[in-house]
């Protein structure tokens, strides 16, 4: 049987092809590449919201979207997170966190799905996704602009994120006990 790729599916799939092109370009020492890098991830982590609202208001909503969209976001976000700590610009603890924390609920999602049951995105979640995504923003970009007044941003977003982290991944399986002791 031959898979089609239908819209949403495409920008999921480019949203993985551009890992490794966000990498190149945060990594590699070329000129203006942090910032080419920057853009990059800004772009990627953008059209997160919008394969699925594609998905949704066309009837598009795929088993391959369904396995692709959460791969593309956890490789997206655990691969910004891997290269600020290459930087040294992250501790490895809170990469750890946030990284484990994904591969807990990920656990749990198909432990549910092995009982037929689908584990939605929750608000702790949704709001988790976007305080990472501002403090891997503000890192990558060296706490400018809040660095022009010496204001640790980076540093209070990152806290915010590992407290929203631990929180949305407590609020899981709380939520999703009786999965855990069936």
């Amino acid at each position: 049987m031959k898979t089609q790729l239908n819209l949403a599916n495409k920008i999921t799939l480019l949203r993985i092809i551009l890992v490794p092109v966000f990498l190149f370009f945060l990594l590699t020492k070329i000129n203006y590449g942090a910032y080419i890098a920057v853009a990059i991830f800004v772009i990627a982590i953008s059209t997160d919201g919008l394969d699925g609202y594609i998905a949704r208001t066309r009837n598009q909503i795929t088993k391959l979207g369904k396995l692709m969209d959460p791969l593309a976001d956890k490789l997206l976000i655990s691969s910004a997170l891997i290269a600020l700590v290459e930087m040294g610009k992250l501790p490895a603890w809170i990469a750890i966190i946030i990284i484990g924390r994904e591969f807990a609920i990920m656990g749990l999602r198909v432990l549910a799905a092995s009982e037929g049951i689908i584990i939605s995105a929750s608000k702790l979640g949704k709001i988790k996704t976007v305080t990472q995504t501002i403090s891997i923003i503000t890192l990558l970009m060296n706490n400018y602009p809040f660095s022009l007044v010496n204001f640790p941003f980076g540093t209070i977003s990152t806290i915010v994120a590992v407290f929203f982290t631990i929180l949305s991944g407590i609020d899981y399986f709380y939520k999703n006990i009786d999965i855990v002791y069936s």
